[in-house]
């Protein structure tokens, strides 16, 4: 599962796109309930806005349940999802994610794309509270092996998610498109501290 990843090193025309926060600090940690980057397309045009990992539809009242991940087999389907990929996607822009295998004891590796920024597919809800409006989102993910990964966009696929324009056909075929090659790294156990968010998240295993 797809349970934490970094955003620490972006281009110049990342940070200048509309939303970009001016205080945004580089992240070798995010978790399930942090403050995340989401990438909308608003009245044509790009946007980034701050918003909460675990989606919190306006309908929701228990604030337990919130989840970080939405699976792509049934994204259609779920009620506390469907509206939000018929009329709300997004993307999560990332340097990579963390994934942990083994039996008795689990390993974490270091996961990334040819790319130094990748593009996450999102669904995202809006909430109000007391006059403001907060917004969270959950991250796509497929079947990986026994794992689950966020589903990568490339360019092209991250356009048309993007557009509230696009075809129900044609979000189904990405959903079931092929992902990219992944490069792994494995690491040493810093990164298994859920509270380190820091550069050593990324020490090599020896």
């Amino acid at each position: 599962m797809c349970g934490r990843y970094a955003l620490f090193r972006w281009s110049p025309a990342f940070a200048a796109l509309p939303g970009f926060p001016a205080d945004q600090q580089p992240h070798w940690s995010l978790a399930p309930g942090a403050s995340v980057l989401l990438l909308r397309q608003i009245d044509e045009q790009l946007q980034l806005s701050r918003v909460r990992w675990g989606l919190t539809p306006a309908w929701l009242t228990d604030f337990t349940r919130t989840p970080a991940q939405a699976r792509a087999e049934t994204l259609a389907e779920q009620p506390m999802f469907r509206d939000a990929f018929g009329l709300r996607r997004g993307v999560l822009p990332a340097n990579g994610f963390y994934e942990w295998r083994g039996t008795a004891r689990k390993r974490p590796y270091w996961m990334t794309a040819e790319d130094s920024l990748m593009y996450f597919a999102a669904i995202w809800e809006a909430y109000p509270v007391q006059g403001h409006t907060y917004l969270s989102a959950a991250v796509v993910t497929l079947p990986a092996a026994n794992q689950r990964r966020p589903m990568m966009l490339d360019q092209a696929a991250m356009t048309a998610w993007l557009d509230p324009q696009t075809s129900t056909e044609t979000l189904h075929r990405l959903l079931t498109a092929p992902q990219p090659a992944l490069r792994e790294r494995p690491l040493a156990t810093f990164v298994n501290d859920p509270g380190l968010d820091a550069p050593q998240c990324l020490t090599p295993a020896n």
